[in-house]
């Protein structure tokens, strides 16, 4: 059997004048996905993607880590086995 696969999106808020610093250790790192920014409102949005929900706190605490990062927050969350379900 399969694991399924939760693949949630994170808003990230930070300082305008950190978005671009935050962006490129997104970009650059090997646990989230970076999608776009509003530079002004200090707005980023990633996702990321796990074998469960452990996988996935893990990932969003080395969000939360990443220098200026004010706060992260889940913001959607998708299972394989709630499309499966329907």
């Amino acid at each position: 059997m399969e694991a399924s696969v939760n693949i949630s999106s994170i808003v990230i808020q930070v300082k305008s004048e950190f978005v671009d610093e935050v962006v490129s250790a997104c970009e650059a790192s090997d646990f989230c996905d970076y999608h776009f920014h509003d530079k002004e409102k200090g707005k980023i949005v990633v996702t990321i993607e796990g074998e469960g929900i452990d996988e996935e706190m893990a990932k969003m605490k080395k969000i939360q880590a990443i220098p200026h990062v004010i706060c992260a927050d889940m913001m959607m969350a998708y299972s394989e086995d709630e499309l499966d379900a329907e």
